[in-house]
């Protein structure tokens, strides 16, 4: 029976590479151990409803933050993913179980305990499922809609790279009031970084989200950390920009394990601050660049803003 606590089972295509060393971290990086009320109050109603998270299963240094105020995201289609991105520290293989069809009702039913005014709901890469779980994604927001109808929707989703072009179409007819989908890092290191995703099909999956529905709000973000250059960092913005994405992330990248891909270097504060500069020069509504951003992180703070932004530009 294989054990996903242990990292060799839970990363099986990774157990032979040789080890990266884990740099110490510095000081601005640091996060205390979670051990709030709020947090165990979150971590109970996840494990009441048999739900998956991607705070625990990527090990997000902000979990403790965000559990604390009640703020998970749900990670839909089980706890295995179908790649093996070198980055990741989510399980990876090939999946044990079928889609769960009641797990829409418990995220539903979670989200209602737990009060959310927004909420992010992201998966696991389900290659083995003909549309790539896009009909399970639709009935996730279709089930929150249906328990708590002023909680704003907010998705992370997988690229369907090997889905028809209706998958995309099913996710976004369900109205989703954010479409985020990662580019994750620049096009030059996806062969060793992301090497089952393509960098231009993801870019044109969220331009394709803006030509089905322009006023849904598109996301996504890049780590940085990798080994990408500055010059790399502003094209992808420019890409970006390109595909008309309202809302850019950039995080510093973590080692998760010596098995992962190796930190490049711990970016500073102050280049964060010129990235968050540079794009909202170009042109986005939101940008959140700090060390630790990552995709959902003040999510329902950022969206109140983002609309906002919205709403400005519209009326200058």
């Amino acid at each position: 029976m294989r054990d996903l606590k242990i990292p060799a089972q839970r990363h099986p295509e990774k157990a032979k590479r040789p080890d990266n060393p884990q740099p110490k971290k510095p000081e601005w990086i640091r996060v205390k151990a979670p051990t709030s009320e709020g947090y165990k109050e979150t971590r109970n109603i996840m494990r009441e409803h048999k739900l998956v998270t991607v705070c625990e299963e990527a090990g997000c240094p902000n979990v403790g933050e965000c559990w604390s105020q009640g703020h998970a995201t749900m990670m839909i289609m089980g706890e295995v993913c179908t790649r093996a991105c070198t980055f990741c520290n989510i399980a990876t293989g090939k999946p044990p179980e079928a889609l769960d069809v009641f797990e829409p009702g418990r995220v539903a039913d979670a989200v209602k305990k737990l009060g959310l005014n927004h909420v992010v709901i992201t998966s696991v890469d389900r290659d083995d499922v003909e549309d790539g779980g896009a009909e399970h994604f639709a009935q996730t927001i279709r089930a929150v809609r249906r328990q708590s109808p002023k909680t704003t929707i907010e998705i992370l989703t997988p690229d369907f790279i090997r889905c028809d072009d209706s998958a995309l179409e099913v996710v976004v007819a369900a109205k989703p009031d954010v479409f985020n989908h990662n580019l994750e890092t620049v096009p030059g290191l996806y062969p060793e970084v992301r090497p089952g995703a393509r960098y231009f099909h993801s870019l044109r999956l969220l331009q394709r989200v803006k030509e089905l529905d322009p006023t849904m709000f598109t996301k996504s973000g890049i780590m940085v950390g990798l080994g990408e250059d500055k010059q790399a960092v502003i094209q992808v913005m420019e890409d970006m920009r390109a595909a008309d994405i309202d809302f850019l992330t950039i995080g510093q990248y973590l080692q998760p394990t010596p098995k992962h891909h190796a930190v490049d270097r711990f970016v500073t504060p102050e280049e964060f601050a010129t990235y968050e500069k540079a794009a909202f020069g170009k042109g986005f509504l939101m940008v959140s660049a700090t060390p630790l951003t990552r995709s959902s992180y003040h999510a329902g703070d950022d969206f109140a803003r983002l609309k906002a932004a919205r709403l400005a530009k519209l009326g200058s």
